[in-house]
């Protein structure tokens, strides 16, 4: 039984939907439960129910506020009652910054409002928090259970600025700081990177920054497709992750999706499988415009993540 938060579109419901195709019971959350003819975005808990359903599982939608405490809570009280206190997996996916970070695209912190902080990290790095603590009283009497939260490569590198990468960078030290208080209890706690996800919302997003590559070549990594992953592979992905004997090995780390694809044998959609963030597959053509129509030429190796981080530290630029 699992649940995804945040799963009217994007990752949450290519997450939501991989785990359907593994026959899972998926309760989603979300704020629209119906699209309207009005909605300037598209994506609704009907839409991603339908999805699920098809694809072989068990949806069951709960319009809810993830930044109303009390709705999350009620939330976990109803999956207690309906599941009889079993919990399986927790999917920490809900975000509400992207059309924030949309809005502020170009300019320096200093020159956006304050409250770029919150919309970035209330309904993010907060609500991820909030709704461990609710899961974990119901997975800590199972002593068993897996929760996921969906970060970014943000945490490490520059990408949408300083509220962004403040919140990823936390979201991983969360994941990793709960994993040593829940692993007495057979709870597991992984950060979740996916590579460059073709969302609804950051594809336009990565439109605009397209735009200013001449002045900010960093973008040129961004706006590039053919690394691009679909929120599926990522669904995939947490599918396996939840049936793995002896996760509880992982505990506390980040798990890059594309390796963990690799290492399972599962491919995205279109049947490709994405270089990994930290492969030179990745990381060369991202340095070398000229390979990035090429780069099945560059070896998949993989660059450890202590000199990986030493370049994050060096530059903004990965």
């Amino acid at each position: 039984m699992a649940l995804v938060t945040g799963a009217t579109r994007g990752l949450g419901k290519g997450i939501a939907i991989g785990l359907g195709e593994a026959g899972a019971t998926v309760y989603i959350t979300g704020r629209r439960l119906n699209q309207n003819s009005s909605d300037d975005i598209a994506g609704s808990l009907s839409e991603t129910q339908a999805a699920v359903e098809q694809a072989g599982g068990v949806c069951i939608p709960v319009q809810l506020d993830h930044s109303d405490d009390e709705q999350v809570r009620l939330l976990f009280e109803r999956i207690q009652d309906e599941q009889q206190g079993k919990l399986d997996l927790l999917v920490n996916n809900v975000y509400a910054g992207v059309q924030a970070l949309k809005d502020a695209q170009g300019r320096p912190f200093w020159e956006c409002e304050p409250s770029l902080w919150d919309a970035c990290n209330n309904v993010g790095l907060r609500s991820h928090y909030i709704a461990s603590v609710f899961a974990t009283r119901m997975m800590a009497q199972q002593k068993q259970g897996l929760i996921c939260n969906i970060s970014s490569w943000g945490g490490l590198s520059y990408i949408f600025g300083a509220a962004y990468g403040a919140g990823k960078s936390g979201c991983d030290r969360l994941t990793s700081d709960m994993a040593v208080e829940l692993k007495p209890y057979n709870i597991t706690a992984l950060s979740i990177w996916p590579g460059i996800v073709g969302t609804e919302l950051f594809s336009t997003l990565a439109t605009e920054m397209a735009q200013q590559e001449i002045t900010n070549p960093t973008n040129s990594v961004i706006s590039e497709r053919y690394n691009w992953e679909t929120p599926l592979l990522t669904g995939r992905v947490i599918a396996q992750l939840a049936t793995e004997a002896n996760i509880i090995r992982r505990t506390g780390h980040v798990q890059v999706v594309a390796e963990l694809a690799q290492q399972y044998g599962i491919v995205d959609q279109d049947g490709n499988l994405p270089a990994s963030l930290r492969s030179l597959r990745f990381l060369i053509p991202a340095a070398i415009p000229s390979l990035r129509k090429n780069p099945w030429l560059i070896p998949d190796i993989k660059v450890p993540w202590s000199l990986l981080l030493l370049t994050a530290l060096q530059s903004p630029k990965i």
